[in-house]
């Protein structure tokens, strides 16, 4: 698994002790609203079987996920990663703690994940859904140089709704 390097914090790993960090940072509601599979209240028990998870995903020789903690000094403040991956493309999912909002990380994170999934994994296409309420997220895959592709109507089950999301990209369809 990869480490990815950048000047305010690194994309690495996630590793058994970072169950307090996530819970500290992840257990926000605002997290779950904005995105489809993170629960609140998030639990040490969630952490632990997500650090597992990705310890067994890990060993795989063919991987279909990658899922990296964005580390600042040693503590997880946010996570991100690929999954589905299959042949020439992935999609990329993140969440960041709120204290850390607006201050370009996640921007950050979501152009380093891509620029290894396009020249390193040389994947085709990297692609992002959003809820078409989050405004936040679909600023920062624009600011990412993802493009728009369009809106996939009631796309998503969340609490029990059904969701339109957006859905955004960057690389290039296969033959391209």
């Amino acid at each position: 698994m990869p480490i990815i390097r950048l000047a305010r914090f690194n994309l690495r790993p996630y590793r058994k002790g970072d169950e307090h960090s996530i819970v500290e940072n992840i257990n926000n509601p605002k997290i779950s609203r904005a995105t489809l599979t993170i629960p609140y209240p998030y639990t040490i028990a969630d952490a632990l079987s997500w650090i597992d998870q990705n310890l067994k995903a890990a060993r795989k020789r063919k991987k279909t996920e990658i899922n990296l903690a964005i580390d600042m000094g040693g503590q997880v403040i946010g996570g991100i990663g690929l999954s589905k991956m299959d042949g020439h493309q992935a999609e990329i999912g993140y969440w960041l703690a709120e204290r850390y909002w607006g201050q370009g990380i996640t921007t950050s994170a979501v152009e380093a994940l891509s620029a290894y999934a396009l020249n390193d994994l040389r994947l085709a296409r990297v692609y992002a859904y959003v809820f078409s309420s989050n405004k936040a997220s679909a600023r920062v895959l624009e600011k990412a140089g993802y493009g728009f592709e369009g809106r996939s109507r009631r796309h998503v089950v969340k609490d029990g709704r059904r969701r339109d999301c957006l859905l955004f990209a960057v690389g290039s369809a296969p033959g391209d």
